[in-house]
């Protein structure tokens, strides 16, 4: 991984091998990001993504392993309770055109993974809400 911040604005490179999330974690910690919205592209060849349900609020996670093309990679950066949290969005598609996605939770890259962060100036944390069974933004 190497990223380089430009005022508010981080651009990365992840690399073969590296899974996301913690390379997303790894720049956002070091930078002292607290809030920020991401997108990014690239290819991935095992990546785990889930889906919602709201009546058991519960995620069903679906696995897909080999070649990838990432269409589409967004989401925020904010806090819980102060600390670091993520919430990403992935869709990928394979090698017909199919396209599958939902909610991240890992993804290894096989070629390149090229991000983008951009740092916004100010802190939205998040909160547990038991009705919906997500952690939810917090507007203090």
């Amino acid at each position: 991984m190497d990223y380089r911040r430009f005022g508010d604005t981080i651009v990365a490179r992840f690399d073969r091998g590296e899974e996301i999330l913690e390379q997303l974690r790894a720049v956002c910690l070091r930078e002292q990001v607290k809030l920020a919205e991401v997108s990014a592209l690239g290819a991935v060849n095992d990546f785990t993504v889930g889906v919602f349900n709201t009546g058991t609020k519960q995620y069903k996670a679906n696995r897909f392993e080999g070649a990838f093309e990432i269409v589409s990679l967004t989401g925020t950066v904010s806090t819980m309770d102060g600390e670091y949290y993520a919430h990403l969005h992935m869709s990928a598609g394979d090698a017909e055109g199919k396209v599958f996605g939902g909610h991240l939770n890992r993804a290894v890259i096989s070629a390149t993974c090229e991000l983008i962060l951009r740092v916004i100036d100010g802190r939205v944390d998040r909160e547990a809400d038991p009705e919906v069974g997500l952690n939810l933004f917090r507007f203090d």
